[in-house]
């Protein structure tokens, strides 16, 4: 298929910005992770199932990630690297506490202090009542996501929420575009009636990550980054 002349801008640009990141320019590093995190926060959210979880699975996935971007081959784009990564990390930590015996499991850390509340989306959104009750279906929607198997959770995030197509979902995951259908029509079919009438306009909601949260970890990345090569790290 023949490119646009947007699609070959958009590598152009990407392509820069993933020289400039290789040279440990921040500039770079920050523009790679906030055009990335959303999505990448999501796919791992659902496969760990917790807030600050995807955050620290996220955060190990960037540290790794920005380590080895110079082997970055452009073989897919890097957005698809990206998640690759996360996904690969997300499942190793989820090994992880499977393989801890439960006696041996800690308790998770309280909250920190400085616990940023999830933002709607909307920049203006119309009264408070309004604004409340969009709050509240997309809590309710995070829960009933929550509760569906893992194999059904993670392919609806990636098709319906993330907007991924069949082959990409079909080829993140490691199976055939016809089971990404058979589990979004399951996962479509486990999720109550009742919600599914009202989800379709705050699909774009859920599980959100900008904001305070987004430029918390940037800063938590490029900082480590920073302290691991500081001869090289151009601010």
């Amino acid at each position: 298929m023949a490119l646009t002349l947007s699609d070959v801008e958009a590598r152009s640009v990407e392509a820069d910005l993933i020289q400039r990141a290789c040279r440990r320019e921040e500039a770079a590093i920050r523009s790679i992770i906030q055009v990335h995190n959303r999505r990448l926060y999501r796919v791992a959210r659902s496969i760990v199932r917790d807030d600050w979880e995807a955050e620290d699975v996220l955060q190990e996935a960037y540290f790794r990630a920005f380590s080895s971007l110079a082997s970055f081959r452009g073989d897919s784009s890097l957005s698809t690297w990206l998640t690759r990564i996360v996904v690969n990390e997300a499942l190793q930590r989820m090994r992880r506490h499977t393989d801890t015996p439960v006696a041996h499991i800690e308790p998770p850390p309280e909250p920190h202090a400085d616990i940023i509340p999830f933002p709607l989306s909307g920049q203006h959104p119309v009264d408070p009542e309004r604004a409340a009750s969009q709050h509240e279906i997309c809590r309710l929607l995070e829960k009933e996501i929550d509760r569906l198997p893992e194999e059904f959770r993670t392919v609806l995030v990636a098709r319906i929420i993330e907007g991924l197509s069949i082959e990409e979902t079909a080829d993140l995951y490691g199976i055939r575009p016809e089971t990404v259908k058979t589990r979004l029509h399951r996962a479509r079919k486990l999720l109550k009636s009742s919600l599914e009438e009202h989800i379709g306009p705050f699909f774009s909601d859920v599980f959100p990550f900008d904001g305070k949260r987004c430029e918390r970890l940037t800063n938590a990345v490029v900082a480590r980054l920073a302290r691991t090569d500081p001869g090289t790290f151009i601010a």
